[in-house]
Formats: structure tokens, C-alpha cells, sequence
């Protein structure tokens, strides 16, 4: 274990001439575990100051997701820019994932604001020790439904060290109030739509959403437009509302017939890749 770090270390120091996925572990001692790491990456440049970073919740479902595959063919035909991805298994994702300090009505996400320390303290610097750079190119986060709330918390929290965030399916239904209560509202009860209402801040971020048409039946409102549509473009819509960024710093991916899985979600991977490091 001790000779890990050094492994890596000389692995990324190492001029490559080809795309390298290796596993790797962190002990967290904000999440008080170990973390598991699935580490894939481009060939490391000279100027290594042009090597961006992609961290992915949700890395125990790299290969569902097809994200070596997708980055290898992509920067075969030289779309995007060289990349260091670091996808981190998820411990107890339904504490570990959500708000951070806010967890919702159930006790859920209770843990959220631990592993937003581990990402901003802990991860990220691990990231630049491996491959010897002060500063990366561009930092991305991303991730799939609850893992995907995750990574928008995180970027919004921290925009000094992210530059973009995706979001396939965004759990943004996440709430502090069950919406079987009579006085549940959509605007003061979804978590991360009422932080970001109350929120002063103007993050300097740049956005991508993703939401399938056919991912569930759920229709709180009852509109005939599913949940995960509308709590998608809602938070869309309050970005646009506030005047955070400018437009063209948002973009909404919507598939017809798109699903809840790993299936629906690799088929936009491409797109989100080319949108975040593409040349």
C-alpha cells in the first residue's frame, strides 16, 4: 500500500504513449474510510500545465458508463484535450451524497457536507500530486441522478477549483418535506433549488444538464412532464433568472425515449466530453 503513491507517481511522470487506467486507493479522513479510485488518462503532455481533470461520483460504474471507451475514442480523433479522469467509488451514496449541511426529510445526505471536504481537500490534491501539476488546464465534476446532485453542490461550493459541472439526471427532487405534505412547496422545499434561490452568489461556472424523457412516471405537478424534467429546467430556468452566467454558459441535453440508466446516459457522454474538453 505505502508503494502506491509512488507507483502512480512515477506512472504519470512517465511520458505515455498510450491511454491508462489504473485503480488506486485514499484514505479520507474526513470520510474516515478508504476510497477507491479508478484512475484513466490520456497521454501526459510536455507542457503538462494542458492536462485537464474530470472527477466522476459514481466511479464503481466507470465501465457501465463507458467513459474509457468514449475518452479513447475521442481523443483517437482528437476532439479533446488531454485528460487525467479520476472516478471515486462511492461509500454509503444515499448519506455520503445530497446537500452539503442539508440533509433531506428522511436524514438522507447526512454525510454530504464529509464528502464535499473529501473532494475539495482531499481528492483534488491528490489529483495534482500524481501528475506533478500546480494547476490543471480545467477541473470538471460530474455524476449520474443523486451522484449527479453531488457534483453540482460541489461545484457550486467551490468554483475557486472547478471550472464546469455535468449533470446526467440530477436528483434535484431532493427535498426537506415530503411532497405529500399539504404544505410542501417545489419552490422552498426542493433543497438545492431553495439554496440557490437564496444564494448571493455569482460562481463563475459553466453547466451542462442532461434529462431523458422516459426516466420515470412521476409527475408531481401534474403537468404531463415528468420530475426529473421540470426540477432539470427549474434550476436551469433560476440560473437564467438570477443572471449567474451568461447563456450560452448552460446547455440542456433532453433524449426522447432517454431512461435512467447507464444505457441512456453513455449515449450523451460524447457530447458532454467534447462540451468540457473538447479543442
Amino acid at each position: 500500500m505505502k508503494y502506491q503513491g509512488l507507483f502512480l507517481f512515477l506512472l504519470f511522470m512517465i511520458s505515455c504513449k498510450h491511454n491508462e487506467q489504473k485503480d488506486d486507493e485514499l484514505y479520507s479522513r474526513h470520510l474516515q474510510r478508504k476510497v477507491k479510485l479508478t484512475i484513466i488518462h490520456t497521454p501526459v503532455p510536455d507542457d503538462k500545465s494542458q492536462l485537464n481533470l474530470l472527477i466522476l461520483n459514481d466511479g464503481q460504474d466507470m465501465a457501465q458508463f463507458k467513459v474509457k471507451e468514449i475518452m479513447d475514442s475521442l481523443y483517437k480523433a482528437e476532439v479533446i484535450q488531454p485528460l487525467l479522469i479520476v472516478g471515486v467509488y462511492a461509500g454509503d451514496r444515499m448519506q455520503e451524497f445530497g446537500v452539503a449541511d442539508r440533509p433531506d426529510y428522511m436524514g438522507r445526505g447526512s454525510r454530504a457536507q464529509y464528502y464535499d471536504a473529501f473532494i475539495n481537500d482531499e481528492l483534488y490534491p491528490y489529483a495534482k500530486k500524481q501528475v506533478g501539476v500546480r494547476k490543471f488546464n480545467r477541473v470538471v465534476i460530474a455524476g449520474c441522478s443523486l451522484g449527479g446532485l453531488s457534483a453540482f453542490d460541489i461545484a457550486w461550493n467551490h468554483p475557486e477549483k472547478m471550472d464546469k459541472v455535468g449533470v446526467f439526471s440530477g436528483s434535484f427532487w431532493w427535498r426537506d418535506k415530503s411532497s405529500d405534505d399539504s404544505t410542501y412547496s417545489d419552490d422552498n422545499n426542493r433543497i438545492m433549488y431553495a439554496k440557490l434561490k437564496a444564494s448571493r452568489k455569482r460562481p463563475k461556472l459553466q453547466y451542462w444538464f442532461y434529462a431523458g424523457t422516459a426516466e420515470e412516471s412521476s409527475d408531481r405537478d401534474k403537468d404531463g412532464v415528468i420530475d426529473v424534467v421540470d426540477d432539470t429546467k427549474d434550476i436551469i430556468a433560476l440560473i437564467q433568472h438570477k443572471n449567474i452566467c451568461a447563456p450560452g454558459d448552460i446547455v440542456y441535453k433532453e433524449m426522447k425515449g432517454g431512461k435512467h440508466d447507464y444505457n441512456s446516459w453513455s449515449t450523451v457522454l460524447p457530447d458532454f466530453m467534447i462540451w468540457a474538453f473538447g479543442k
